[in-house]
Order: C-alpha cells, then structure tokens, then sequence
C-alpha cells in the first residue's frame, strides 16, 4: 500500500481521485494548493504526488521544481493543457507522467503502479545495494555495515544514484535534481561532491559510482 499525495484545487476532483486511489488499495491524502502540498512533502512520507497543474497561489510546475529540491517522489501532472510545449515544461521541472483532462481513472492507475513499481520509495524504507546500504528515513548510509557519516547534500546525491540505479546523468541534470535549477554555481560542485563521497565510501562501494566521458555519472554495482 503506497501513500499519494493529490495535490489539486478542485474539491470534486479531489474527491474522485481519493475514491479511485483508496479503492484501489492505496492510502491518499489531498492538499488544496501547493504551499500545502509542499508542507506534506517535507513533513510525511509521500510515496507518489499526482499534481494539478492549474492552482492558485503557486501553478503546479513551480510545485514541482520545489519538490524535487526536497526529493525524488513520482510526480504526475494532471491537466487540462495538451499542448506539446506544457508537456516538455513538465518534464523539464521534473515531472515522470502527464496525464490531460478528461482522462479514464484506470488508466492514471495504470501510470500510478508503473512509477510506484520503478520507485524504492514503494518498495522499502532500506535501500541496499552491493556493500552499501541507505536508510531513507533516518538518513543513514552503511558500508558492509559500517555507518558511514556524509553531509545532507552528499547523502541526497548518494539517494537519487541509488534509486535511479543504471540511469547515465549529466552534470548539469544533476545539480538541477540536487541543488536546484536556481543554482547559480558550475559543474564543479558535482565532480567535488562525487569525488568526497566516493572517498567516504571507500574503494569497493565508491567504484559503484562510475565516470562515463563526456556523459556523466551513473550507478552501477557489478556482481
């Protein structure tokens, strides 16, 4: 049973969405603008945000851009606007899905479990991988058991490899996951805080991370 946040200004809407999300055996919670809805990101355990796109106060991309300064939840849009450039801007605020109004509930589902399936958040709280394991809610990294101390943004970096595992990212993707797309420093920061955690990681778990040329970085543990 997974936790989903509806973020969505609509009462109606927020309504057939918790119907349709609790009868399909999931727990939801609805907020009724993003200010709201960014508070229960940061204070509870949220394991998918669907998100009106259309809001008062703050307009659901922006919601997005913040949530993913916080973390790495599923986030699919919903909306009325259909047009291609809407689309691309989703994605590019860190949106995974988009679904338009008017739109079938089975098949927003459909999107739900895909994202939920492809998501650690869903699956457990420790996140193991290889000699390494992370602990989502206390923010603890283990290596071969071993507590390893990192610092927030570090441990944030270390989280988004592991839970994206295999995916190649750029230097510029991953100072706008991690630091924000507000971020006014260079690519550097990324290479200094790789190579700081893959020191603190040590030899075996540190080689996880791994430098492709001229792409970026990815996570990999080789059995």
């Amino acid at each position: 049973m997974a936790k989903i946040l509806v973020i969505e200004d609509d009462k109606n809407m927020q309504a057939i969405l918790s119907e349709f999300i609790c009868s399909n055996g999931h727990t939801c919670l609805t907020a009724d603008d993003g200010i709201d809805g960014l508070a229960m990101v940061k204070n509870c355990p949220i394991d998918l945000v669907i998100l009106d796109v259309m809001m008062p106060h703050l307009d659901g991309f922006s919601v997005c851009k913040m949530i993913r300064n916080i973390c790495n939840v599923p986030v699919i849009f919903l909306t009325a606007k259909e047009s291609e450039d809407d689309k691309l801007k989703g994605y590019d605020q860190g949106g995974d899905d988009y679904v338009t109004k008017p739109f079938s509930p089975k098949v927003l589902m459909a999107k739900v479990n895909v994202l939920l399936k492809r998501s650690t958040y869903y699956h457990t709280d420790e996140i193991q991988r290889g000699i390494l394991t992370l602990v989502t809610s206390t923010h603890k990294v283990y290596v071969s058991s071993k507590e390893i101390d990192l610092t927030y943004k570090e441990f944030e970096l270390l989280q988004f490899f592991l839970t994206n595992e295999g995916q190649v990212f750029s230097r510029e993707q991953l100072i706008n996951r991690i630091w924000g797309y507000e971020y006014e420093g260079n690519s550097r920061t990324v290479d200094s805080h790789i190579k700081t955690l893959r020191h603190k990681l040590g030899e075996i778990a540190g080689g996880y991370i791994v430098t492709l040329i001229r792409s970026g970085y990815k996570f990999e543990v080789k059995e």
